[in-house]
């Protein structure tokens, strides 16, 4: 089947269809320019179609025998399995990502359903004692019903299914929304897995379309109780406000502005291979990338050589080329805004130690320092190939710095010493921080989420049934209760 003909369309309660929306997203491949497909947005009429069919199909999902359930997402992994080479050639024409990239990308999926499946099991109800003698409290966990995903570009096969596998699979329904400018990867694909894995009609639905057709109908619809957003923190902030103003549960993962930070005692060759990888990984365009390289000044020269010669050996372009580090942007506007921030960055007073070119949506990496402590870059997300080396004097100053930043996302420490390492973490402002390893970490089972304008709540584990299920209290008499009137 050819993905971007077949997949290009809404799925509406079982249905491929053709969108009614009044223009047409064209999906274009970032490295080479060459339409993959054109795709007629869904209405509003359209979106309530798809709420309307999640809720008709949830009820009895939710009924379904989690043993039952859970049969699904066992097919949905072979599925994957069976089909990889094809989802990694989808991965790198759609999103411009590197076969090292695709291949990260479809290992975690595969993971985050092997968690799904233990998810259908993993809710448990409670019995809580009473002052009132006779009365037995039951809590029980159940599905909210219907759940609107809201995926983004970077990791879209990756970041739909972490959000759509645990809802489905602890008896939820689902409305996905890709981002625009991947929506067969994020959406399509996504939902033909589940839709060949024997998935019942109507439990997940995808709708491709924008903003500027549908206004905030995807999130204020009465049907979904939760949404689930991956995305910027200017449109986070957006979904969080509407959220609140319908009485909705908003599950936000946002941006970052990490710190990788080289204490005086570290691996220094080990930190610049971790560091070049948290940096450049997908081109930068990863919300855990390390955006600042914290260096302790006594080590600062040395790092600083040994990191920019490896940067220099990062090759640039054709993401299908298996020896491609750095393939293209996501589309030209974000090319050109990398593009121009490192401009105005060198501009403003800092030294390129490495000078990335742009032609096209390929943009080469590029090495500043000598920053002013109060340039603006330093404390907002970049999402491409820059990298800020950052020197400090001293663990105090590291991590004042480190939490100079709205953001809280994640991290790094490199030391000898691990014991030292957490200790510098626990006083990082980030919900996740790794020690000696990459900023770049997702684990299906450990909670995953930041702090401050990287988000609200977390995903993975535990932290998805939380999410995706709500608690009711059932309480019996037994015997006869006595009132005062």
């Amino acid at each position: 089947m050819s993905y971007f003909t077949d997949l290009a369309h809404q799925y509406i309660d079982g249905e491929w269809k053709t969108g009614n929306g009044s223009w047409d997203i064209i999906d274009f491949n970032p490295y080479d320019g060459e339409k993959l497909a054109s795709i007629t947005v869904a209405t509003v009429e359209e979106v309530d179609q798809a709420y309307r069919a999640a809720e008709r199909a949830q009820p009895a999902w939710g009924a379904t025998n989690p043993y039952t359930r859970r049969l699904v997402f066992e097919r949905a992994l072979r599925i994957i399995q069976d089909r990889e080479q094809e989802l990694t050639e989808a991965i790198i024409a759609e999103l411009g990502g590197t076969r090292l990239k695709a291949a990260f990308e479809l290992h975690l999926a595969q993971e985050f359903l092997r968690e799904a499946m233990q998810l259908a099991l993993r809710p448990e109800g409670r019995i809580l004692p009473s002052p009132v003698d006779g009365k037995e409290n039951r809590l029980y966990r159940l599905p909210v019903g219907v759940v609107g995903v809201i995926s983004p570009f970077n990791f879209p096969f990756l970041l739909s299914i972490k959000s759509v596998a645990p809802a489905l699979a602890l008896g939820n329904a689902v409305v996905l929304k890709p981002h625009q400018n991947t929506p067969v990867v994020g959406g399509g694909l996504v939902a033909k897995v589940f839709e060949d894995a024997g998935l019942p009609a109507g439990l997940l639905n995808v709708v491709i379309t924008d903003i500027a057709e549908i206004g905030d109908a995807l999130i204020e619809h009465p049907v979904p109780k939760v949404i689930s957003f991956t995305g910027s923190d200017k449109v986070g902030r957006h979904v969080a406000t509407v959220c609140a103003a319908n009485f909705k549960h908003a599950v936000l993962e946002l941006g970052g502005n990490s710190a990788l930070i080289v204490l005086d005692d570290a691996d220094l060759d080990y930190a610049v291979d971790a560091a070049v990888f948290s940096r450049f990984v997908h081109q930068g365009q990863v919300c855990m990338a390390a955006n600042r390289v914290l260096v302790d000044r006594s080590i600062e020269r040395e790092f600083t050589e040994k990191f920019v010669a490896k940067v220099r050996t990062l090759k640039v372009g054709d993401p299908a080329d298996p020896e491609t580090h750095i393939g293209p942007l996501i589309n030209s506007s974000q090319a050109e805004a990398v593009s121009s921030l490192v401009e105005q960055t060198v501009e403003a007073g800092a030294t390129a130690l490495v000078r990335g070119t742009t032609e096209g949506n390929l943009v080469a990496p590029s090495v500043l320092t000598g920053l002013a402590a109060d340039s603006p870059v330093l404390r907002q997300e970049i999402f491409g190939p820059v990298a800020l080396v950052v020197p400090f004097d001293g663990e105090d100053e590291a991590v004042r710095i480190a939490n100079d930043t709205p953001y809280g996302l994640s991290g790094a420490v490199h030391t000898g010493d691990v014991e030292r390492g957490v200790r510098v973490a626990q006083r990082i402002e980030t919900g996740m921080i790794h020690i000696n390893d990459s900023t770049v970490h997702d684990e299906p089972i450990v909670a995953f989420g930041g702090e401050k304008h990287s988000g609200l709540g977390r995903l993975n584990g535990e932290s998805m049934v939380e999410a995706f299920t709500k608690q009711k209290w059932i309480s019996i008499q037994h015997g006869r209760s006595g009132f005062p009137f």
